[in-house]
């Protein structure tokens, strides 16, 4: 059991990721690779990362396997702040961290073996590796899916905006998940250790991720600035791009004034209901649209309780943002912004 221990302040200075970290989702996608967790939702991840894979370097995927096992503590330098920024940006991070710090966090890995005593001993060449093995590793495993990855955050942040507009972070914190209990001040979740976080006025992030599976995570140092990483809500078909010409077709069928009106409507995330009464049309039909949509890529669904919260991919966001020059065509009938349901 995990107890985080919140003050007044802290639940001020509560917030929730912008984007998704690069380095918790690989650091967490490793750590799947290696069992079976999840294999409704991961297998056909799996079997595709393995096979892209094969083109790393041996001893780069030793590295980052041993770093990052299946079971038991990982490093906290492995997760820096920095990597809010992007991977390359997080690596750098990495490969700056002190060697006293090296040294001190990779006694949390257990039975380490010897080759990595100069990784901890903080010697340029080992770290020139680490580096390597990170950026190969991601490249290999998780680009090749990351708009889907942010699809699946973007959707997640909409459900979060909304609990904050609907009630403030007491709602954001009783919404998180079936792991986690609000119970004020104190956010239980279940933990393979028994622990207890106390923020004393720094605050929480809350970092939305793919591969956490189940339970929520945090750093091992209580030091370091707060940080909660739970799981979103996926289907076993998250991570699938378009298959075969069906990208191409759905895309083509987009073509029309009416999955344009919903396309628009949907850039803050709306319900089925809202859609349907911002555009002036059936709730059926906002329904076909946004299955089309979905195929596309453009539109990600995620379900918060008794609702389906649909939001724009990356995708999504990057057509209207290229479309601006039409948006008069685009413009949605009514007032701006959703009703609430």
């Amino acid at each position: 059991m995990l107890r985080v221990h919140f003050t007044r302040q802290d639940l001020l200075r509560t917030r929730v990721a912008a984007a998704p970290d690069p380095l918790w989702e690989l650091v967490l996608s490793v750590n799947l690779l290696a069992t079976r967790q999840g294999r409704a939702v991961f297998d056909a991840w799996r079997a595709q990362a393995r096979a892209g894979l094969n083109g790393v370097p041996r001893q780069q995927l030793h590295l980052v396997r041993a770093l990052a096992p299946p079971r038991g503590s990982f490093p906290d330098f492995l997760n820096p702040a920095e990597a809010s920024e992007g991977l390359s940006e997080g690596v750098r991070a990495i490969l700056s961290t002190p060697r006293r710090r090296l040294s001190r966090e990779m006694n949390v890995l257990t039975a380490a073996p010897r080759w990595l005593r100069p990784l901890a001993d903080g010697e340029p060449c080992a770290l020139e590796n680490l580096g390597q093995a990170l950026h190969g590793y991601f490249h290999a495993a998780l680009a090749p899916y990351w708009s889907a990855v942010r699809a699946q955050i973007e959707a997640d942040r909409a459900v979060r905006a909304r609990e904050i507009l609907r009630g403030g972070v007491d709602a954001l914190l009783s919404t998180l998940g079936p792991s986690m209990r609000w119970r004020p001040p104190v956010l239980e979740t279940q933990y393979p250790l028994q622990r207890e976080l106390r923020l004393d006025g720094r605050g929480l992030l809350l970092v939305p991720s793919v591969f956490c599976w189940q339970t929520p995570i945090t750093l091992t140092d209580p030091r370091l600035p707060p940080v909660l990483v739970y799981p979103v809500a996926r289907t076993h078909r998250w991570w699938l791009p378009p298959q075969g010409g069906t990208g191409s077709r759905a895309l083509a069928r987009l073509l029309g004034h009416g999955r344009a009106t919903v396309l628009r409507a949907l850039e803050d995330g709306c319900t089925t209901s809202e859609v349907a009464r911002r555009a002036g049309v059936t709730p059926a039909t906002v329904s076909e649209h946004v299955r089309i949509l979905r195929e596309a890529g453009l539109v990600a669904s995620i379900r918060d309780r008794n609702t389906v919260l649909h939001v724009l991919t990356p995708l999504g966001h990057s057509l209207l943002t290229a479309n601006r020059s039409g948006e008069a065509e685009l413009r949605i009938r009514g007032p701006a912004g959703c009703s609430s349901a």
